[in-house]
């Protein structure tokens, strides 16, 4: 998914949870052969180029995509798998195969883990006993420094922005690079929904953000502008949140 995956466990390392961790490596890596826009072999690159249909495809492209349209409705279209008029549900998939790795370990009895999909992070039980996990927000004007740091426990965290890519994401009703923010934030209990929110919130801009964040209880956001502006909607789990107001 020309990404980097880290999986950090706190607790004890059984047998299961030991199995658990190489069977959510090949997960990804399946995800990855499927879904891939990278790869011309992929069964999404193949869709996008004509040369297969949904149904043709193994069941989870069905199940992403059906995920996708969801997402496009709660968000008015600002989030979108056909982003620049070409299939592409990478702003779900990561999340969605980060969140579902975080499942397998949870599955075999680890109950304190951190799955990091780029950045994007499935987050379960607690750092240590009575210490929440701490995630650190890159400044996406300030490279090398720190935004904000996130705590809490049983959470997942997904960043849209320009820190590392530049202004990458798609602003699906132009066509265009989004331009309106430099970074957004999104928390919530899912992955796979917070990661596609935080696309659609960046490509929305501030004030959309807003009240988006407003009108949908259990997600919270933290934006910054191009001009260094922010906003952090009331119960966003960070530290530090009077000095960026």
């Amino acid at each position: 998914m020309g990404t980097v995956f880290s999986f950090d466990i706190r607790d004890r390392p059984t047998g299961r949870v030991r199995a658990a961790l190489a069977d959510a490596v090949a997960w990804l890596h399946q995800v990855d052969a499927v879904f891939s826009t990278y790869r011309p072999d992929s069964a999404i690159s193949r869709m996008a180029g004509g040369e297969l249909r949904a149904s043709d495809c193994p069941p989870d492209v069905a199940e992403v995509l059906a995920l996708c349209e969801t997402a496009a409705a709660a968000t008015d279209g600002w989030f979108s798998h056909n982003p620049a008029g070409r299939l592409d549900p990478s702003g779900l998939v990561k999340g969605w195969a980060t969140e579902r790795a975080a499942q397998i370990l949870y599955a075999a009895g680890a109950r304190n883990t951190c799955v990091n999909g780029g950045g994007d992070l499935q987050l379960t039980g607690e750092s240590a006993p009575g210490v929440p996990w701490r995630v650190g927000i890159a400044h996406p004007l300030e490279p090398g420094r720190l935004l904000t740091v996130v705590t809490g426990s049983d959470l997942a965290v997904a960043t849209s922005g320009t820190a590392e890519r530049g202004h990458h994401i798609i602003d699906p009703h132009t066509g265009q690079p989004a331009t309106r923010l430099a970074s957004v934030t999104v928390t919530g209990r899912h992955l796979t929904q917070v990661d596609a929110y935080a696309t659609a919130l960046f490509a929305m801009g501030a004030e959309a953000a807003r009240a988006w964040t407003r009108a949908h209880p259990g997600y919270e956001t933290l934006v910054m502008t191009p001009a260094g502006e922010v906003w952090h909607s009331e119960e966003f789990p960070a530290v530090d949140l009077d000095r960026l107001a």
